[in-house]
């Protein structure tokens, strides 16, 4: 066990951004409240996924909606505790230790405001290994975890406590109560026994994190960030180089969905990308060309800082880098692509990984 600090949070916000894959929402703001926790209550104890007791009782919080709206709708702070005690409540039993849904944007940070505040102890892990859009996409789903009993607050005061038949339908229930909420909400699911979390949940995300932060950080003075955090993080590579030439963005069932169109710089001259994303980014296609896809990591960066841009700070004139980075292996698995594979967000193609469509080139 170690203490994890204010120190480590811009490093881990900065990393979390990256594995965001352009969603998640700003863990800026998440930064924020992590560091306010902390100062009020104290470190947060980070457990490794091997050192937690198999009996122990875990359960998932975060945020949930559309990053568009949450940058404007800032928490009020006690929703995560709110929405933590109603599952308690419905399940009749207190928890132990705290994990994380996602490890990608502000959801990194939330686990961090809810240790602090609880004094419960944090797991070093996820259920996603970056953010996806939809709260069934989670590896636990790939386990039969139930992400129900599921409880949902918001800023009002208001709690939904969502039973459903399966984790499709916990989404579907959980998205609408939150659009009611004003389309941003905060969420605890998917408990778990420490047994379970060690099967089901992705380790070491917040180390991994850390690690991306840590090398952007060491290599801005050289102007060569994407490269060093491509390193770090253990594989992918710069799919592109230009600037946002045109946006198109729009709030929809709680999502923030669009498509981006980037114009080619140096090599890429009078090359022309389109990324479309909900919430997250999920596939850059050149003319009709797949460059890469979800389930693998498709990030924008500012091209001389690395600073990643999330979907709703996309502006005109940017000059940003595209990258992709490789997803979890268990994302690959025929499971895996019946949940977040490119045809399940409506696309016509069949998933590649990013190393062999590099080959291609």
């Amino acid at each position: 066990m170690s203490l994890l600090d204010i120190d480590a949070l811009d490093s881990i916000a900065l990393g979390a951004a990256v594995l965001g894959a352009g969603g998640g929402g700003d863990p800026y703001l998440g930064k924020l409240m992590a560091a306010q926790a902390i100062t009020d209550h104290g470190p947060v104890h980070l457990l490794r996924v091997d050192e937690l007791p198999a009996d122990a009782w875990c359960v998932a919080v975060g945020g949930m909606g559309a990053p568009t709206v949450a940058v404007e709708k800032l928490a009020g702070g006690g929703e995560l505790i709110a929405a933590l005690r109603a599952l308690e409540e419905r399940l009749g039993r207190s928890f132990t230790h705290l994990t994380s849904m996602e490890v990608g944007g502000i959801n990194s940070m939330l686990p961090v405001v809810a240790a602090a505040t609880t004094g419960l102890p944090l797991v070093d892990c996820d259920g996603m290994g970056r953010a996806f859009p939809e709260l069934q996409m989670c590896t636990p789903t790939m386990f039969g975890i139930a992400a129900s009993p599921m409880a949902v607050a918001d800023d009002k005061g208001n709690v939904v406590v969502v039973s459903a038949v399966d984790n499709a339908w916990t989404e579907r229930l959980a998205r609408s109560a939150t659009i009611d909420m004003g389309a941003v909400s905060y969420i605890a699911l998917y408990a778990q026994t420490g047994a379970q979390v060690k099967e089901s949940m992705i380790p070491d995300t917040l180390a991994l994190a850390k690690r991306i932060g840590d090398a952007i950080v060491g290599a801005r003075s050289t102007r060569n960030a994407p490269a060093a955090f491509v390193a770090a993080a253990g594989g992918g590579g710069v799919l592109f180089d230009g600037k946002v030439a045109d946006l198109r963005r729009t709030t929809v069932a709680g999502f923030a969905r669009g498509t981006v169109w980037l114009e080619g710089s140096g090599n890429d001259a009078g090359v022309r990308v389109e990324v479309h994303f909900q919430n997250e980014n999920l596939i850059a296609l050149r003319d009709t060309t797949v460059l890469a896809s979800v389930p693998d990591l498709i990030v924008i960066v500012e091209t001389d800082s690395g600073q990643p841009i999330t979907t709703e700070e996309l502006r005109y004139g940017n000059r940003v880098t595209l990258l992709a980075l490789p997803c979890d292996p268990r994302w690959r698995t025929e499971a895996g692509l019946q949940l977040v594979g490119p045809r399940y967000f409506g696309f016509d193609v069949d998933y590649t990984p990013i190393e062999q469509l590099a080959a291609r080139r």
